[in-house]
């Protein structure tokens, strides 16, 4: 039984240890944060499932006047711990690690900190087995760890060497506000930090890309145009038929109501997903299109919950729980019951 910690309970931290909760083989041990958050009275209201530790600096008075009951310091939590999954705010993560190696810990990063904090920037997909036994990796962004699913899965099945993508990004996560209300779309500098990410995971594929802010919060949608490696041509069928048997892609169509990025968010929470989260990324059938030797099609990414499944997969190939993708991700998928929808 791996022991693992969570570092940071926020948007990404809360559902990491919800992911670790559902692995038979692996136990939470504990949750570190700085400050009584909502996130954090919530868990106090539902009766703490969770043993809570502070880290250093933390508002102490502030969670005993809120009844928040504490077991202990961060370094505590580390000592207890195998893993820990770092989703502390963007640097902070970078400053942990000193505290992971101090107490001989292996950690894993996720995507809003530098490449340079890990030894393997790592997908459970693409490249599980460089992750074996690691001490820090690091995952992928939202954006680009939906994105490498789908590239993955085609390259696995036909080969493939160059992507375009278009990405439409939400501007902030629901409940934000620091993005402020807006009426624009803002569009970045080509090429996008995702494509140069994918090329690092996938070197042998040639990516480039292009992002646009968008003032929505329910997910991304990316529009991928794919070109299959030596002339081969994949086919609408091809593809298809690749994607259907991806337990952590779901294919959709829009005439069965799945109209959009808020219409995958609507469908999560009625299937009672906490939080309406979505391990799996939407996939429409109707958007695959063959242009000569290239494929096209789009996705939407639930963006505060995509990523679990690969840290779930990190863990185990950091810890040799499993040594190869197909065992690690196997595992994964059975315990967040990723492809039930199948």
């Amino acid at each position: 039984m791996v022991k693992v910690g969570v570092a940071g309970y926020g948007v990404i931290g809360q559902r990491l240890a919800d992911g670790v909760a559902l692995q038979g083989d692996m136990e939470l041990v504990g949750i570190a944060d700085f400050a009584p958050t909502l996130s954090i009275k919530a868990l106090k209201e539902k009766g703490m499932p969770y043993d809570l530790y502070l880290v250093e600096g933390a508002d102490k008075a502030g969670f005993d006047a809120a009844g928040i009951p504490v077991s202990g310091t961060f370094e505590e939590l580390v000592e207890k711990v195998d893993i820990m999954l770092d989703s502390s705010p963007a640097g902070v993560g970078a400053k942990n690690k000193a505290i992971y190696e101090k107490h001989g810990v292996k950690a894993i990063f996720q995507g809003g900190e530098s490449n340079e904090v890990a030894d393997v920037f790592f997908h459970g997909y693409a490249n599980f087995e460089q992750g074996v036994g690691v001490d820090f990796l690091k995952l992928t962004s939202c954006n680009t760890t939906g994105l490498i699913r789908t590239v993955d899965c085609l390259d696995r099945e036909y080969g493939i060497d160059k992507v375009a993508i278009t990405i439409i990004r939400r501007v902030a996560d629901p409940g934000d506000y620091h993005r402020g209300l807006t009426n624009a779309l803002q569009i970045d500098k080509a090429p996008s930090h995702q494509a140069l990410d994918l090329m690092t995971i996938m070197p042998h594929v040639d990516a480039t890309g292009i992002l646009v802010h968008t003032p929505v919060t329910h997910g991304h949608i990316i529009t991928v145009v794919a070109r299959g490696k030596d002339g081969v041509k994949i086919t609408k069928e091809m593809a298809l038929e690749a994607f259907k048997k991806h337990n952590r892609i779901r294919v959709v169509k829009i005439d069965d109501g799945f109209l959009g990025n808020a219409s995958f968010f609507r469908y999560a929470r009625d299937l009672g997903n906490p939080r309406g989260d979505m391990y799996e990324i939407g996939l429409w059938e109707d958007t695959i299109v063959e242009s000569d030797n290239e494929i096209m099609y789009a996705i939407n990414i639930p963006q505060e919950s995509v990523t679990i499944p690969e840290t779930m997969d990190a863990i185990r190939a950091a810890t040799k729980l499993q040594l190869t993708r197909e065992e690690g991700t196997a595992k994964t998928n059975e315990y967040l019951g990723l492809g039930r929808w199948k």
